[in-house]
């Protein structure tokens, strides 16, 4: 049943090598690529979010595997998206640089 209470994040929505007509929806200056669901979950938790990750395959896109989270309604959706990809983007650098180290 749906929530109506929640909203629902795609990973898909923060991937640079998306076009918009599949299913990108933030600005490709804000985007990602190749985000991970952990990667997201990571980014929602560090702004508070309390996510819950769900793989599953993304509509537009049923042959690749991908995921969401579901968090809680907090302020208009596009003002969240935006807040995500800019912490999603931290959290890569993060990731990126913890591997560099090795």
């Amino acid at each position: 049943m749906k929530d109506y209470d929640r909203y629902i994040f795609w990973v898909d929505y923060f991937d640079s090598e998306l076009k918009r007509s599949d299913g990108r929806r933030v600005p490709l200056n804000s985007a990602t690529r190749s985000p991970t669901l952990p990667e997201l979950g990571e980014a929602c938790r560090r702004l508070n979010l309390q996510p819950q990750p769900q793989a599953a395959r993304f509509p537009s896109r049923p042959a690749h595997e991908s995921g969401y989270v579901s968090i809680a309604k907090s302020g208009k959706k596009k003002e969240l998206l935006l807040k995500v990809a800019k912490e999603l983007s931290t959290v890569r650098g993060i990731a990126q640089r913890g591997q560099r180290k090795k």
